[in-house]
């Protein structure tokens, strides 16, 4: 069976390791990129499964990389990340349809638990295009 792929997205090296391992120790497939930029630019885009972004990066946010996603017809199932939760930014990730805003330090079963639903999500034939 073929490992399923989380992409990490976060200018924050140590945060993207430990997401990382942690997928890793989950059964699945990571993969780390340190800019929206660096996914987008990924041959592994297309493969992502479920996407952890950072919602603070330079150049361009983690909701910018959502939207361009969206807006380019790879909408993959989202948990967004953040050391500076707001409420416009909450309300803006999770009407564009991220399934979880998640604040830095993460609970990493609350994390496992928004990952397994992406994955649910994105894993129903009906989705498939």
């Amino acid at each position: 069976m073929k490992k399923v792929l989380v992409s990490v997205v976060d200018d924050d090296r140590f945060f993207r390791e430990s997401m990382c391992r942690l997928m890793r120790s989950l059964g699945f497939t990571a993969d780390i990129f340190a800019s929206a930029a660096e996914f987008l630019a990924s041959p592994r885009l297309a493969e992502t499964a479920c996407m952890i972004a950072d919602i603070h990066m330079p150049e361009m946010t983690g909701l910018e990389l959502y939207r361009r996603l969206i807006d380019t017809g790879h909408a993959v199932p989202t948990i967004f990340v953040t050391a500076f939760p707001t409420d416009v930014d909450r309300a803006r990730a999770l009407n564009d349809g991220a399934l979880c805003y998640l604040r830095k330090p993460v609970d990493e079963e609350h994390l496992t638990r928004c990952v397994r639903e992406a994955l649910s999500s994105a894993g129903s034939p009906e989705q498939e295009s």
